[in-house]
């Protein structure tokens, strides 16, 4: 909620709760800091959550709020908690937290003598030993790291696996709601946030969502709609949000493939099944993502900074998921790269050596072209607006609408 002061009213938020919908979901975590338009938009967004169908809940960013105010986040809770979009999880007000352990969970419950709350917060297992205040707990790794907040590192490692086995082990019988998420880049300079690093992408989001439906918590949260300093919104470059220094890396990389894909595997969720059949894909469908250039490339403009932190951990591939009612042949093209794939009926995922130049896509039965298409980007060996730029272009075959950021959200490239 801290890149959307711009939105004018609850229309503004009618898009975002639509598509999300048809893709699936259920309801927005509204992340909030303490900034002076927090309650006008949370107001806006109940307010389109209520018109659109959908729901809501508060997820208070501690690295903002204080710990010691209990009473605080009370209040914004009893202010919002009754509202018709209001996400309830056994008759409970839901609400959640991003980072921070140090809250006292029973002055909360006992600033809402009238309102119980389901309260599930992104509390750590080590800083939190005992999770008997909480209903659940919320886990914002969804990436594979070194255990010290960056990549992996030889000898270091915990998978996001490792991750939800230790929450789950943690909460016992308490509710576990799992991160997924399809990439992380982010390269603000010191004269922001001086955030310079990567955790490693390539085919997270497809494995993650298989390893959510072989082990299905009870919920689990998308990381995240429109977090586009740190690359791994699924959300549209157009939903109304202006520019912090991310479009820098965010102009003309859409992600909204990454959101075509997760619609069956949201539905197979749903439904407790263990694979994405073709009876949970409406139409053939190819994804594919790929960085703007090779991880080996120089940019010597980029003077401030240089390649991520941990950028050595993707490959350079170009990725293709194909969603399909029946069986085929993907093949692709990328610069002077070929490779075919025969691909089953459901959903399966595919690679090929990056090339710079053209990206070709097809999908083919019986020697006939089903699908075709060439992604609006190619590969370069340049640096796009000079910088290194590690976030990914996702395309769709058949290609999808356009999107493009508005200018309050382009402030350079």
């Amino acid at each position: 909620m801290g890149i959307v002061p711009n939105r004018a009213s609850s229309a503004d938020y009618d898009d975002d709760m639509k598509r999300a919908k048809a893709a699936g979901i259920d309801a927005f975590a509204l992340n909030i800091g303490t900034d002076d338009y927090t309650r006008k938009q949370l107001s806006f967004a109940y307010e389109s959550a209520a018109n659109n169908d959908m729901k809501v809940f508060i997820s208070f960013d501690f690295s903002r709020f204080s710990p010691s105010d209990p009473a605080a986040v009370a209040a914004l809770i009893k202010e919002f908690g009754d509202k018709a979009g209001q996400l309830k999880v056994d008759d409970k007000v839901f609400v959640s937290t991003f980072i921070g352990d140090a809250l006292n969970v029973g002055a909360l419950r006992a600033a809402l003598p009238d309102m119980p709350i389901y309260f599930v917060p992104n509390f750590n297992p080590n800083a939190t030993p005992d999770p008997q205040a909480l209903d659940g707990a919320f886990n914002w790794m969804g990436w594979n790291h070194d255990g010290n907040n960056r990549a992996p590192k030889p000898g270091k490692i915990v998978t996001v696996k490792d991750g939800d086995d230790a929450y789950k082990n943690w909460l016992g019988a308490k509710d576990y709601m799992a991160p997924v998420s399809p990439w992380f880049f982010t390269h603000y300079g010191p004269e922001t946030y001086n955030k310079n690093f990567v955790f490693p992408g390539d085919l997270v989001w497809f494995q993650r969502w298989n390893g959510i439906l072989a082990s299905p918590p009870r919920f689990l949260e998308i990381q995240t709609w429109n977090d586009y300093g740190e690359s791994h919104y699924v959300g549209p470059l157009s939903s109304i949000h202006t520019d912090d220094g991310n479009s820098k890396w965010v102009n003309d990389m859409p992600h909204n493939g990454w959101l075509d894909m997760a619609k069956p595997f949201i539905a197979a969720y749903k439904a407790s099944a263990s694979s994405v059949g073709p009876s949970f894909i409406d139409d053939d469908q190819l994804i594919y993502w790929y960085r703007p250039t090779k991880k080996t490339v120089t940019c010597a403009t980029d003077n401030t900074m240089g390649p991520p932190d941990g950028y050595e951990t993707f490959e350079d591939s170009v990725f293709v998921v194909s969603l399909l009612k029946e069986a085929g042949t993907v093949s692709v093209s990328s610069g002077d790269n070929t490779k075919s794939f025969e691909a089953p009926a459901g959903a399966s995922a595919w690679k090929l050596d990056m090339g710079v130049g053209k990206q070709k896509f097809e999908l083919n039965r019986g020697g006939q072209a089903v699908l075709e298409a060439t992604s609006l980007r190619d590969i370069s060996g340049d640096c796009p607006c000079g910088i290194y730029n590690f976030n990914a272009y996702v395309g769709t075959v058949p290609t999808g609408d356009s999107d493009a950021l508005r200018p309050d959200a382009l402030a350079a490239c």
